[in-house]
């Protein structure tokens, strides 16, 4: 069947700061930014950068285990699954939070939704802007997601798990050969810029 994000999620914008995020070592809080994100690998959590919120503030709505993170601007709007996520720790504005409301959702499944053709395809055709494109709330809210049973979405989702890992293998052992291939080239290098013995 198909749904509308908003029919499976709670779609909800970061926290809001006044310019860049005011890192204090002794905070009291954690915020993700897009440079603790990749699509590969997740959040960095061990680089999340830490803040103070003020005494005064209204309490924030903290990430969770099962939130999906979903990067808004810039040109590549993808969403991660968060698991692992520390305690008193919230994302930046330019994300948005989707924490599922309906148990006919699984979290992973609906991240890889997103960043599969279909859901870049839409997100292209939706982002706004010139400088710097973004998609607004109400374009990811009612983003369409066609969603089998939640065996079929584990199936799905575990799939692209192997997927990441063997690609991941593969990218390693390119480098390892790229390495092996340098070495060479230095090793005639040297060879070759030694001087001829004289007879």
């Amino acid at each position: 069947m198909l749904y509308a994000v908003k029919d499976l999620a709670e779609v909800r914008a970061g926290h809001a700061f006044r310019g860049g995020v005011p890192v204090a070592e002794t905070g009291n809080a954690r915020v993700v930014q897009m440079r603790d994100i990749c699509l590969d690998s997740g959040v960095n959590w061990a680089g999340v950068a830490a803040t103070r919120l003020p005494a005064t503030a209204r309490a924030p709505e903290w990430l969770q285990n099962g939130d999906v993170l979903f990067a808004a601007r810039g040109g590549r709007n993808y969403a991660l699954c968060l698991s692992d996520v520390p305690e008193r720790t919230l994302c930046a504005q330019y994300f948005f939070v989707l924490r599922r409301k309906s148990p006919a959702v699984v979290p992973e499944y609906l991240a890889w939704h997103i960043n599969r053709a279909p859901g870049q395809r839409y997100l292209m055709g939706k982002a706004e802007g010139t400088d710097q494109l973004s998609i607004r709330r109400a374009v990811l809210e009612d983003m369409p997601v066609a969603l089998p049973d939640t065996e079929r979405q584990w199936l799905l989702v575990n799939l692209a798990r192997a997927a990441a890992c063997e690609r991941r293998r593969l990218e390693s052992l390119i480098r390892l050969r790229e390495q092996e291939l340098d070495a060479l080239a230095h090793q005639l290098q040297a060879v070759a810029q030694c001087p001829e013995p004289h007879p």
